[in-house]
C-alpha cells in the first residue's frame, strides 16, 4: 500500500541510492501512484514515498518556511480545523497540499506525534538539531517495516521493499508462517520474513549522526484502561457527543467521498450521526452472483431514506475469470497478512474507486464498541503439515491466547485491528483512500469508559441511530436486529435471519464432510440456490469446485507445491482431489494452501541477486 521507504545510514551515496530505487520499484503497485525520493547525505537520510494522487498525503515532501525541517508523511490525519486556523494565525504558510500544516505542527507542538489523530506513519528530518525521527500512529495500523544491520536502518511500508534492497533477507520466518496457518495473519509485529519486523505501535524512533539514538513509545493502552468508568447514561452521552463532533472531519476535503453501505449497524450509526447533504454521498453495496443479499436490500433502503445515490457492485463471472490475477496480486501486496479469499477485496476496491476515490467505512465499529472478535486459531486439517512444522502452528494458538486475556477494547484496537485487519486495509488502500471513524482516538478513548457489561447488555448503537435519525431506526439490520415492531416481532425476525445466516455458512464454508457427499449426489438439483447469497457474497466452496478448479489443480497439484517440506504430499492430493470432485469440503484448507504456495513463489523461491 502507499507509504514511505528508505535507509538511514553512514554508507556512501553511490551504494545506497540504487537500493532506494529498487525499494521504490517494489512499491509501485499502480502506475497512477505519485512517488518521489529525497536525500540528505549530511543526516544520512535516504527516503522515498508512494501515495495515491490527490490524496491527503500527496505532495511530499513538506517543508517549513526556513527549509530546515522536512516532513514525509503517509496516511491521513484528523486534527481539526481549529489547529489549522491557529497555524495560519501564527503566520505559517500552509501551502496547497492538504497535509501542508503538519510540518508546522511539528515546529510548534512538542508533543507533535502524540497529538496526531489517524492512521499514519512518517519521517521528520530536522536540520536544526541533526535529528531524524520515524513515527507511526498509536494503533500501528499504518504498518512500517524495518530491518537493522551494520549497514544502516532500512524501513518501508511493505517488507518486500526492504528485501528488494537486501535480497539476503528473502528468508521465511517459521513462527510467522505458523501464525498465518493458524490465524490468517502474523502477530506481535513480526512479518513473514525472518529478519524484518513491524515498527511497534505509537513509536517515535530518533536517529542522530546517521545511527539510532532513542526508541520511545509515546502511548500505552494502559493510559486509557485506567480511566474512570462512566455510568450508562453518562457513557452514552459522551460517546454520542464525541461521534457527532468528530465525524465532520472524516467527511471533509475536496475529493469525492463514497460510503460502503451494509446492512449492519455501524455504517448506519455514521449516517445517523452525520447527515450528509442529499445526493452528496454516493453509496454502494457488494452483491454475490445468486441474489440480492440482506446487505443489498437493507443498504438500498438506507440510501433511499438518506436521499443518497446507491448502486450494487457484483462479484461474479468477471471476478472469477480474473481470479488468478487478483489472488496473486493480493498475496503479493499483503505479504501473508490475508489469504487468497481476500482477492475479492482488491477487485471490489477497484470497482468502488470508480464511484469515488475515498471511502467511508463502518469497519471496526462492532469490534470496538461490542468487542466483536473477528479471528481465532483454527486447527489445520489432520496430516496436512509435517511434524516438524506443526509445532509452529500450535505455538500460534498459545501466543494468541496471551492477548485474549487483555482488556477487550485493547485487544480489538491494538491487537486485532493492526494484526488481522491490516492486510484487508492494505489491499483497499492500494487502490483508494479509506476513512474509519471508529478508530478515531477520541472515540476509542471514550469506549474504554463504558460501564462494565455494557457490551453485552443492549447495543448502544441502536440508541445512537434512533436519537440521530429515528427513520433509520425503523429498519432492521441484516441479522434482524432493531427495526419496527414489538419484542416478539423483533425476536422472531432476528431468529429467522440468524437461521438463514447459519444455514448459509453450513452449506458453504462450514459444510460437514458427510453433507458434502450428499450434496455431491444431489448436485443436479442445485440445492445451493436455496441457501447461498442471502447473507454472503463469496462462495469459494463452489467456485473452487467449479469455475476455479483448473487454477486450484494446476497450482496445488504442481510437483513444486507437493515437494514443499512443510506439507504432507498425500494429504494435499487427497484434499484437493476430493474438493474438486465435489464429495468433500476443504475450502479453508485450499485458501491456506494457495496462499502459502504463492508466498513461496513470490518471496522465497526467487534467486538472491546482489
Amino acid at each position: 500500500m502507499p507509504g514511505i521507504f528508505g535507509v538511514i545510514t553512514s554508507q556512501p551515496r553511490n551504494r545506497i541510492e540504487p537500493q532506494l530505487q529498487r525499494m521504490q520499484q517494489a512499491l509501485l503497485h499502480e502506475s497512477s501512484y505519485s512517488t518521489g525520493t529525497w536525500i540528505d547525505e549530511s543526516l544520512g537520510v535516504y527516503v522515498g514515498w508512494t501515495s495515491l494522487k490527490d490524496s491527503f498525503s500527496d505532495g511530499m515532501p513538506q517543508w517549513n518556511e526556513k527549509q530546515d525541517v522536512c516532513l514525509i508523511f503517509s496516511g491521513h490525519e484528523y486534527s481539526g480545523a481549529q489547529k489549522i486556523n491557529d497555524l495560519r494565525t501564527n503566520g505559517h504558510s500552509l501551502g496547497e497540499a492538504e497535509s501542508g500544516y503538519l510540518v508546522h505542527l511539528y515546529e510548534e507542538d512538542p508533543h507533535f506525534v502524540e497529538n496526531l489523530n489517524g492512521m499514519f506513519h512518517g519521517l521528520v528530518a530536522d536540520r536544526r538539531t541533526g535529528i531524524t525521527t520515524i513515527f507511526n500512529d498509536r494503533y500501528g495500523m499504518h504498518h512500517l517495516c524495518y530491518h537493522e544491520s551494520k549497514d544502516g536502518f532500512y524501513f518501508a511500508t511493505e517488507a518486500k521493499a526492504i528485501v528488494a534492497a537486501r535480497p539476503e533477507l528473502r528468508v521465511s520466518d517459521p513462527q510467522s508462517v505458523g501464525e498465518f496457518v493458524a490465524l490468517s495473519c502474523v502477530l506481535e509485529n513480526r512479518t513473514i520474513f525472518k529478519n524484518i519486523r513491524v515498527l511497534p505501535a505509537a513509536s517515535t524512533w530518533t536517529f542522530r549522526n546517521k545511527a539510532t539514538d532513542r526508541r520511545l513509545t509515546y502511548f500505552e493502552p494502559s493510559q486509557w484502561e485506567q480511566q474512570e468508568q462512566l455510568d450508562s447514561e453518562q457513557y452514552y452521552q459522551e460517546l454520542r457527543s464525541v461521534l457527532t463532533a468528530k465525524l465532520p472531519q472524516y467527511f471533509a476535503g475536496d475529493r469525492p467521498i463514497g460510503i460502503a453501505m451494509t446492512g449492519g449497524l455501524d455504517t448506519r450509526v455514521i449516517l445517523a450521526s452525520h447527515r450528509p447533504v442529499p445526493g452528496a454521498l454516493p453509496s454502494y453495496t457488494f452483491r454475490g452472483p445468486f441474489r440480492d443479499s440482506r446487505d443489498v436490500t437493507v443498504g438500498k433502503k438506507i440510501a433511499e431514506l438518506c436521499r443518497q445515490p446507491h448502486q450494487t457492485i457484483t462479484v461474479g463471472n468477471e471476478f472469477l475469470s480474473a481470479f488468478p490475477h487478483y489472488a496473486e496480486k493480493g498475496v503479493y501486496i499483503s505479504e501473508g497478512t490475508v489469504d487468497v479469499s481476500r482477492a475479492a477485496d482488491l477487485y471490489l476496491s477497484e470497482k468502488a474507486r470508480e464511484v469515488a476515490p475515498t471511502k467511508i467505512v463502518g469497519t471496526y465499529g462492532s469490534e470496538i464498541v461490542r468487542h466483536a472478535v473477528m479471528f481465532k486459531p483454527v486447527e489445520p486439517l489432520k496430516g496436512m503439515f509435517s511434524p516438524d512444522f506443526l509445532p509452529e502452528v500450535h505455538r500460534a494458538t498459545s501466543t494468541y491466547a496471551t492477548f485474549r486475556t487483555e482488556h477487550p477494547v485493547t485487544f480489538a484496537a491494538f491487537r486485532q485491528s493492526p494484526w488481522y485487519h491490516h492486510g484487508i486495509l492494505a489491499l483497499e488502500q492500494s487502490r483508494f483512500s479509506v476513512r474509519s471513524p471508529f478508530m478515531d482516538n477520541d472515540f476509542v478513548r471514550t469506549v474504554y469508559r463504558a460501564p462494565n457489561g455494557s457490551a453485552s447488555n443492549g447495543d448502544v448503537r441502536l440508541r445512537l441511530i434512533r436519537d440521530g435519525n429515528p427513520v433509520l431506526a425503523q429498519i432492521a439490520s441484516d441479522r434482524g436486529v432493531g427495526g419496527d415492531g414489538g419484542r416478539l416481532s423483533s425476536a422472531l425476525r432476528h431468529g429467522f435471519q440468524e437461521f438463514t445466516f447459519k444455514a448459509e455458512y453450513a452449506y458453504d464454508y462450514g459444510m460437514p464432510q458427510s453433507v458434502a457427499r450428499m450434496d455431491h449426489l444431489l448436485s443436479t438439483f442445485h440445492l445451493e440456490r436455496m441457501f447461498l447469497g442471502r447473507h454472503k457474497l463469496l462462495h469459494f466452496r463452489l467456485w473452487y469446485r467449479d469455475q476455479l478448479s483448473d487454477y486450484v489443480r494446476q497450482t496445488l497439484l504442481d510437483p513444486k507445491t507437493l515437494s514443499r517440506p512443510f506439507l504432507q504430499k498425500k494429504t494435499v492430493e487427497t484434499a484437493v482431489e476430493g474438493h474438486l470432485k465435489g464429495s468433500r469440503n476443504y475450502t479453508t484448507t485450499i485458501h491456506k494452501l494457495l496462499t502459502l504456495e504463492l508466498l513461496h513463489r513470490f518471496f522465497f523461491d526467487a534467486q538472491v541477486q546482489n
